[in-house]
């Protein structure tokens, strides 16, 4: 998911150099709305590993 992300970031920079600035500006909200549910199951997934650790055990 990261890699589209940076896929239409990559996107949204060069349409924006080139002044399709339509299509840079819908690339930048789908970078943007992508990166946001990738940060939220990152959140998620390493809250998840924390509460199903198992503690260390003694040697």
């Amino acid at each position: 998911m990261l890699y589209w992300t940076v896929t239409f970031l990559v996107v949204a920079l060069v349409s924006g150099l080139l002044g399709f600035t339509n299509i840079a500006v819908g690339a930048a909200e789908i970078a943007k709305f992508l990166f946001l549910i990738f940060l939220a199951l990152f959140i998620v997934s390493f809250i998840a590993s924390l509460v199903t650790r198992e503690p260390p055990r003694a040697p």
